[in-house]
């Protein structure tokens, strides 16, 4: 029966080019998961080349002043994305992987962004996980939709009750066939993309696979669950698809506008306005309350004293650390609420399982927004780390030959990717089984 059941599934038009058009996403997807990462892997490499030759330049133009010199030093702080990101860009798509730092106003600098196109950036890559995630439950939907009523509808129907022994297992057994062909194109597509983007057979990539399946066990189960109502082709159809357009559209776009309400970040035009004013209200200001205040944040270096007249390092690096400081309370506040946005949008997706998935899939890629926060931060500290290295030297009034520049190669962020375990999986785990529950209950009737 299942040579038979697969010969007529497969012998309609439309099923065979849904077929080739998802594999022809799939595909284009993947290769857009290598252009990326090719991007920005040939990004960093350049990093390091353009350092070397960027130090060299402006230490044969400024040596004589190191004050002068590090105004225009740049030191690069990367954050390498991994192979996975290629299947679920995420975040990467509009925050930068590499920060290229001055030892000025860290402020002014860590929220600078890669030139993009805003066309593309509003319309946004078509990577895999998009696919995964709104592409198949569509092709699940159209498999599935008539599954039951084709049958009641060609007059089929009571041949078959009067031939099975059994009118649910008959079901199960058609529901079996699309199940089969969806997931050998999903791991087929998984397989590409595992050689293609070189991803490594780790715990992150099971991962990614296993969520990827019991998504589409979901979906089944909803699909099966709606055409058990034994309602005609039409109404399975357009219900399905309203429930497509419920999940997947209505209700993200719902919590977005409930996060951005309940988490506003108006810290965001605050802190650079305070961290703006910190600097150059201070040309102004009395030059010794200003180095108190610096003193009072690096008491290590209050052995430098209080140059006043004329224009000198000391007083202008101190400067820029008042931008930074100034803006202090409006940074946290707004750390403290993206990262409150981070915690709620994950509580509420454990109820919806398409965004779930997409959270999962950019927390295992290292895509995720709390991971850029994180590195964030790092840049912070990498930033911190440089000014205590220079502020003695330039406040010594040292040359840049007292300064071993073939030590400053960029330096990288060492990502900490949590691959969730038992608690990621487990809203899809359990969304799945109330599925399977609900059809149970459902399919008696037959």
């Amino acid at each position: 029966m299942y040579r038979l059941l697969f010969l007529q599934f497969l012998r309609s038009r439309a099923v065979l080019s849904s077929l080739v058009l998802i594999v022809v996403l799939g595909a284009i997807s993947i290769g857009i998961g290598h252009q990326f990462l090719s991007q920005k892997s040939a990004a960093i490499d350049q990093v390091e080349s353009y350092q070397k030759g960027h130090i060299e330049r402006n230490v044969s133009l400024h040596n004589d002043d190191l004050g002068l010199l590090l105004y225009y030093v740049r030191f690069a702080f990367v954050n390498a994305p991994t192979r996975l990101a290629g299947l679920s860009i995420g975040q990467s798509d509009i925050n930068p992987n590499v920060q290229r730092l001055t030892i000025l106003n860290l402020e002014a600098q860590k929220y600078d962004a890669d030139l993009v196109n805003p066309m593309n950036l509003q319309s946004g890559n078509l990577d895999l996980s998009f696919v995964l995630i709104y592409l198949f439950p569509l092709l699940i939907i159209v498999f599935t939709f008539n599954l039951l009523s084709e049958e009641t509808e060609t007059g089929t129907w009571r041949l078959v009750s009067v031939q099975t022994p059994s009118k649910l297992k008959y079901l199960l057994t058609k529901l079996s066939v699309r199940v089969i062909l969806i997931y050998a194109v999903l791991g087929i597509l998984l397989m590409v993309a595992k050689f293609l983007l070189s991803i490594p057979l780790d715990v992150n990539f099971m991962m990614v696979t296993i969520l990827s399946f019991l998504y589409m066990a979901f979906w089944f189960a909803l699909c099966f669950f709606v055409i058990n109502f034994k309602k005609n082709s039409g109404f399975n159809a357009l219900l399905l698809l309203s429930i497509w357009l419920v999940l997947l559209i209505l209700l993200p776009a719902g919590m977005n506008a409930y996060l951005t309400n309940k988490y506003p970040v108006p810290e965001a035009l605050s802190t650079m306005i305070s961290q703006r004013d910190g600097y150059h209200t201070k040309w102004d200001t009395d030059k010794r309350e200003t180095l108190q205040k610096f003193y009072d944040h690096y008491p290590q270096f209050q052995e430098f004293g209080y140059p006043t007249e004329g224009f000198n390092w000391i007083w202008y690096y101190a400067m820029q650390q008042m931008g930074d400081d100034d803006s202090a309370n409006d940074t946290k506040a707004l750390r403290k609420k993206m990262t409150e946005r981070e915690i709620t949008s994950k509580q509420l997706s454990a109820f919806l399982p398409n965004m779930h998935l997409q959270l999962a899939f950019n927390e295992l890629a290292g895509t995720s927004l709390d991971q850029h926060l994180n590195f964030l931060g790092a840049t912070g500290d990498f930033h911190e780390e440089l000014r205590l290295f220079f502020y003695p030297s330039i406040f010594k009034g040292l040359s840049g030959d007292s300064v071993d520049w073939k030590r400053f190669a960029p330096e990288y962020f060492n990502q900490k990717i949590n691959h969730g375990g038992l608690g990621m999986l487990f809203p899809l785990l359990l969304a799945s089984i109330l599925m399977f529950i609900l059809c149970a209950v459902v399919a008696k009737k037959l």
